[in-house]
């Protein structure tokens, strides 16, 4: 007899062995809290660029939000719960922009692409969220003399380094607060209704899966947005400095799948570098709360 699906129950590819566990549902369907997981190192370097170079990478709805900075941010993380205390690393790019759409408006990062080293949450993140995800390695990052190096590879093709230096240490941020209670009353949910008109924010996303068989038409195609709010997420440590960062043009036989991704970074005029951090911090949100922009 064939099996169906359960109600309730979060599903990928394979469907034929039963629901999937992820970072949003465990093994026996429960949900991670992210109290005190992950530990992340984030290494970020911003620089200034020309607007047109960044307008003609956003989606239709989309438009450039203020000074045309890109932040290029690799994150290392461990002690992940949904991994059973294993870790992955993530490189990614993105600059301010806005989302205007038939009902939501929309401000924040747009991430424009999120390579990581691990399958797992490349997967989830692509089918699941609508990230545009990717694959590289991205091994530990080298320190010596005070200066910190970050590399990301392709089957042994080195296409980004990113150099910090001089940093100092910063006063950490307070906690970031919940953006509602987990129970709302009769009236507090209908002034959410009436904020409906408010702008968003968070970051921003733009999801596209192709149609089988159908290569030039949308199964899904659609803005989404990661709201900004993650109470769990506590930072630790914070400092701020003096960075780099260099994206290695490509030829197709060096990467063939993304080039051109490649290639459009290392296009980018770096007109001046804005600044470089590294934040620390202990925990996170499984990203439920992600929604669709209308």
């Amino acid at each position: 007899m064939p099996y169906k699906l359960q109600h309730g129950r979060m599903y990928m590819m394979p469907t034929h062995f039963g629901p999937a566990a992820g970072p949003r549902q465990g093994p026996d369907g429960r949900r991670f809290e992210g109290l005190d997981s992950p530990r992340t190192t984030s290494y970020s370097v911003s620089f200034l660029t020309r607007s047109g170079q960044l307008e003609a990478l956003l989606p239709v709805g989309f438009r450039l939000a203020g000074d045309p900075v890109v932040t290029v941010t690799v994150s290392y993380m461990t002690e992940i719960e949904w991994l059973a205390g294993r870790g992955y690393n993530t490189l990614g790019v993105s600059f301010p922009a806005e989302y205007s759409g038939k009902r939501d408006r929309a401000r924040g990062p747009f991430l424009a692409v999120l390579w990581e080293n691990l399958a797992d949450p490349i997967l989830t993140g692509r089918e699941q969220l609508g990230f545009s995800k990717i694959y590289c390695a991205i091994p530990p990052p080298s320190v010596l003399n005070g200066q910190t190096r970050c590399t990301a590879d392709w089957l042994g093709f080195p296409f980004m380094e990113m150099n910090l230096s001089e940093m100092e240490t910063q006063p950490a941020a307070p906690a970031e607060e919940s953006a509602a209670p987990a129970e709302e009353s009769a009236a507090e949910a209908e002034e959410s209704a009436e904020a409906d008109d408010a702008e968003l924010t968070g970051t921003l996303h733009y999801k596209y899966i192709p149609r089988t068989g159908a290569w030039d038409e949308a199964d899904a195609e659609y803005a989404v947005l990661t709201p900004s709010a993650s109470p769990n997420r506590r930072v630790t440590a914070q400092y701020s400095g003096k960075g780099k960062v260099r994206f290695h043009r490509a030829e197709w036989r060096d990467l063939p799948t993304q080039y051109h991704i490649v290639n459009a970074f290392a296009s980018l005029e770096q007109m001046a570098f804005v600044g470089a951090s590294v934040v620390e911090t202990v925990g996170d949100k499984d990203l439920s709360d992600q929604r669709i922009l209308r």
